[in-house]
């Protein structure tokens, strides 16, 4: 997954900004391939959910409660932020191609991007949305690579600045810290890997991690090849005044930057079905097991519906880009990404005490649990910030 989020580098500054998404890179790369090694580690059993393995590691009930509540905030808050962004890209488009016209609010640009999930929301399961989901990763690649070209082509402006945007020693803390979780917002990936890995044929001469990790690596070459330019290449040439979503900072030439925010709702759009996937799953199992619904059309049709409603009202309520990235990132994406697996690995694996194993998760750890208290902070006083001047359902 990959958004053009800037404000890791305007709220980080060059050097620190380099160092933070480096490190994240290595360690979520490294918590990624914990998962797709732990998916088969029982002879004879895979781990299609992210809920089991943690129920492997801690036990029945304990890994239920650990796992899916921050799977859940996860995924949803992916969601909400998918519409958000879905919403200002379509705005965004028809602001470039018809600069005459009236003037649109965002509320409705949410809502005609939402409908797209409405349709898309009943698709079956995983193999279904394959299409959708090979679509959006041509996607990601493509506007990021305008993103960036038409960066350097635009050149370095006049007045940029590279100092930070706050003016207070207070102000740039806080900054600092939201731009942490919009760094974590990058890599969401492990929250869905088991449901994926579970589609792919396993057999003890084949198992099905071969495949997964060369699919790993090749994901997280592309995701360098994408965040990296876009992050180092806006900032250097728009300075602290770029947006946080850069293609919104972005006029010119208006055929390519139109053509790339389409790209970007093209994006969104199969994404935000990859991450509601096991959140319908979820809602399902809940109404057939324990409140005993009978499984039929209509209950999904009814339980999608009303999922996708939710996330549209949310979108429309909070469309702080930047602040719910940050907020999502710390609070729900550093648990599940940084340090979770490495909890479990710890438990099920038990390397010995001070051994390079023991360090490097450990290490993991902490990080994560560092991100997650801080991440939300400067994020929610970013959106206070935010809410403050905004007109809501404007």
């Amino acid at each position: 997954m990959l958004l053009l989020n800037t404000a890791c580098f305007v709220h980080m500054f060059r050097g620190p900004g380099v160092t933070v998404m480096i490190i994240s890179w290595i360690v979520t790369f490294y918590t990624l391939w914990q998962m797709v090694e732990m998916h088969e580690m029982v002879p004879g059993k895979r781990f299609d959910r992210y809920h089991e393995l943690g129920q492997h590691a801690f036990g029945e009930k304990l890994g239920l409660w650990i796992v899916v509540p921050q799977q859940l905030v996860v995924e949803v808050g992916v969601d909400i932020v998918y519409m958000v962004t879905g919403g200002k890209s379509l705005k965004k488009f028809h602001d470039l191609v018809c600069a005459d016209c009236k003037k649109i609010r965002l509320t409705y640009f949410i809502m005609i991007f939402s409908s797209a999930h409405f349709v898309l929301s009943h698709l079956p399961n995983f193999n279904s949305i394959s299409g959708v989901s090979l679509a959006a990763a041509v996607m990601s690649l493509s506007y990021s690579t305008i993103a960036w070209g038409a960066s350097v082509d635009k050149g370095v402006q006049k007045d940029v600045q590279y100092g930070y945007k706050a003016t207070t020693t207070a102000g740039t803390v806080f900054n600092f810290f939201s731009a942490l979780g919009d760094v974590a917002f990058a890599y969401a990936g492990h929250n869905v890997v088991l449901e994926i890995q579970s589609t792919i044929p396993s057999t003890p001469e084949k198992p099905s991690k071969v495949p997964m990790w060369r699919g790993v690596i090749v994901a997280y070459v592309v995701v360098a090849l994408c965040y990296f330019p876009v992050a180092l290449i806006g900032y250097w040439m728009f300075g602290n005044k770029v947006d946080d979503n850069i293609l919104i900072t972005l006029e010119k030439p208006i055929w390519l930057i139109a053509m790339a925010n389409m790209f970007v709702v093209v994006h969104v759009i199969g994404s935000y079905q990859i991450y509601a996937m096991p959140v319908f799953d979820m809602i399902e199992t809940v109404l057939y097991k324990k409140l005993k619904f009978r499984p039929s059309w209509y209950v999904r049709f009814v339980s999608r519906n009303i999922y996708v409603g939710f996330t549209m009202f949310v979108a429309i309520s909070f469309p702080f880009f930047g602040g719910l990235l940050g907020f999502f990132g710390g609070f729900a994406f550093a648990p599940t990404t940084y340090f979770l697996p490495c909890i479990m690995w710890l438990a099920i694996y038990k390397p010995r005490k001070f051994s390079l194993s023991w360090w490097t998760n450990w290490i993991c750890i902490i990080l994560g649990i560092l991100l997650m208290i801080v991440a939300p902070i400067g994020a929610l006083r970013q959106i206070i910030l935010q809410a403050k001047d905004y007109d809501f359902y404007s």
